[in-house]
């Protein structure tokens, strides 16, 4: 796989932060080891937090292939850019193929990026944890590591919601990671890391910068913090609302499906997955 795509969209990435003067701090990179597989999973509070996720490992020598809905690739010319770059386009319908395509980059060694949460969180708190980041660490047995990123729903984000204005702070922190074992439920280790990604998101709060500056800029902080955010309740009803008729029939419940490669020589009980984890 050649990486000259991607470290042109590096550059490009690093001249977009300049241009709109963000003001990032990443703590806690060396979390990611420099070489062998692992998996990165992330809150997900913006459009682009897979560039801001993508810096960790930029930080470690390292490049990241997210898992990202499929529609993505299908826009003209940036879907070439995500093929060419090694992400991982995920049919919501047949969410199992794109698992075992990250099993098969895990195991090779590469750095996969998921978003657990499946979609932004429009409370900026965090949504229930699907398991395909713990299943496809469980089965390689490579360390999963917790990322989270904060500040990023002031640029753009769900809703309509974009900023041109410069010196916005982006918080980036990288947990300690999980090392289940190959026997460890993923929808054991999944609460585990949901656990451990609730509490450095408290931290990343902590630590920003940044605070409201009138009532009015209390949006981007969750309704538990002071913020004017959506419930996490009132967030799942607006979802809904846009969710699409292809998205819900996708996500209905289908049949269980194939085993992850490796789970039926030695894996113990990892699971086999429907399509929407």
């Amino acid at each position: 796989m050649t990486d000259r795509t991607y470290r042109i969209v590096v550059r490009l990435a690093r001249g977009l932060f300049a241009a709109l003067g963000l003001r990032i701090r990443v703590r806690g990179a060396d979390n990611l080891p420099k070489s062998g597989g692992a998996v990165l999973a992330s809150n997900h509070v913006s459009f682009l937090d897979f560039l801001f996720v993508g810096l960790v490992g930029v930080r470690r020598g390292r490049f990241v292939r997210f898992l990202t809905k499929e529609a993505v690739f299908a826009v003209p010319f940036v879907g070439r850019l995500m093929h060419a770059m090694g992400h991982i386009p995920v049919d919501r319908g047949h969410g199992e193929v794109a698992l075992r395509r990250a099993v098969t980059d895990a195991r090779r060694g590469e750095v996969v990026g998921v978003f657990p949460e499946a979609t932004i969180s429009r409370s900026w708190t965090l949504r229930a944890f699907k398991p395909g980041a713990a299943a496809v660490a469980t089965a390689c047995q490579v360390p999963l590591v917790p990322v989270v990123v904060w500040g990023g729903q002031r640029v753009l984000t769900v809703g309509g919601r974009a900023s041109l204005r410069r010196g916005r702070a982006v918080t980036i922190l990288v947990g300690s990671p999980l090392h289940p074992r190959r026997s460890d439920d993923p929808r054991a280790v999944t609460a585990s890391l949901r656990e451990a990604t609730g509490r450095l998101l408290e931290q990343a709060m902590a630590l920003h910068p940044d605070r409201p500056q009138h009532d009015g800029d209390r949006w981007w902080l969750p309704e538990s913090h002071g913020g004017t955010a959506p419930t996490p309740a009132v967030a799942a009803l607006l979802d809904e609302a846009a969710l699409g008729e292809r998205d819900r029939a996708a996500l209905r419940p289908r049949p269980v499906g194939d085993p992850l490669p490796g789970s039926d020589s030695g894996a113990g009980n990892a699971p086999a997955f429907r399509s929407d984890q």
